[in-house]
């Protein structure tokens, strides 16, 4: 970690944030592929090569997000991040902070138990991929949204010019 007090965040971090997403946002919205082949998996009926394809397309753009986040944390630890503005009340500071840790973990837990579903079979997981740890993502990045909107109009910091110009 950086001895020196960073103010924003770096070009790196901040296209790696946007590109990740990008990259959440289409698999969350463009799961059809992937349904489809679990569909036709499940009731044993044929899959076909576009089957296939469609349902690769999810798990690459997944097992991207996972080494995206990788790098990601790799630079958080060697460029460090800004400090929650000062005006930020501690109840929401803490949120934040949860708020945060969780969505890292779902970067790694949602990449993780789609591998053990689509290359492994371990059904439990694709369920839990699908379900829980969806429903849970979709309310994250509300959260995470939301709370960005509260400090760009209410709070008036610089959080999300941070997070979009690096200031």
């Amino acid at each position: 970690m950086n001895a020196i007090p960073v103010t924003g965040y770096s070009v790196a971090q901040r296209v790696l944030h946007w590109l990740m997403a990008l990259l959440i946002f289409f698999n969350l919205i463009f799961s059809d592929g992937m349904e489809h082949w679990n569909r036709l998996a499940r009731r044993g009926e044929t899959i076909t090569p576009d089957d296939i394809a469609s349902a690769n397309i999810h798990a690459y753009v997944g097992i991207a997000i996972l080494i995206l986040c990788l790098i990601r944390l790799f630079l958080r630890f060697t460029q460090g991040a800004p400090l929650p503005p000062e005006s930020e009340p501690p109840l929401l500071k803490l949120a934040a902070k949860v708020t945060h840790a969780t969505l890292y973990l779902l970067f790694f837990a949602m990449p993780l138990t789609g591998i053990a579903k689509y290359y492994f079979g371990i059904g439990p997981l694709g369920g839990l991929h699908g379900g829980i740890l969806k429903m849970l993502l979709w309310v994250l990045i509300g959260l995470h949204v939301a709370g960005a909107l509260v400090h760009q109009f209410y709070w008036k910091t610089n959080v999300l010019a941070r997070m979009t110009k690096g200031a």
